[in-house]
């Protein structure tokens, strides 16, 4: 059995979505934000303001290869950015089977509300700036996934057994 790692743009359920996975699955969950936050000793939000959004990714790229490096396999929700990083892409297509929950950015706007936390939202118009990141990462995210669940009007129960059905008609084919 491999890692089964969520991508998606923030807002789209990946921590949510990825903790109810890996209870129908029998897998732990591991959330890469907070094992990135444990690693550094210090929050997302201060990461970003104190060293920059390229020293979060060295830190992402980091907190990934600990968790792919796991003998048990577990259920990852990674960051929403973790695709535009190459060797993060590489690590991903070796190490886990990886699913894409797709969200239209006008879904994603309702859930994210004002970005409060979320440092890619700092300072603009939320709806603007998630519009632009999909449109940035879309193709990376569809270069990156063995399978497409789109979440929109969907509960995370239906999400999480859609991922679980389609992971296991992926791996009989």
């Amino acid at each position: 059995m491999r890692h089964v790692a969520l991508i998606g743009m923030m807002g789209s359920g990946k921590s949510t979505v990825g903790r109810r996975v890996a209870a129908l699955t029998g897998r732990e969950f591991v959330d890469l934000d907070d094992a990135i936050v444990a690693r550094e000793g210090t929050s997302i939000p201060d990461i970003f303001a104190t060293d920059g959004e390229a020293a979060f990714r060295g830190a992402e790229f980091e907190a990934l290869v600990a968790v792919l490096a796991r003998t048990d396999p577990v259920v990852v929700a990674t960051g929403g950015g973790v695709v535009m990083t190459a060797a993060c892409r590489e690590l991903l297509d070796r190490g886990a089977d990886v699913v894409w929950l797709r969200t239209s950015p006008t879904c994603l706007a309702g859930r994210v509300g004002d970005g409060r936390g979320r440092p890619l939202l700092s300072g603009e118009d939320p709806a603007t700036v998630l519009r632009r990141l999909a449109d940035d990462r879309e193709p990376f995210y569809a270069a990156t996934a063995d399978v497409v669940v789109d979440t929109d009007g969907l509960t995370v129960d239906a999400v999480a057994e859609l991922v679980v059905s389609r992971l296991a008609s992926e791996a009989t084919t």
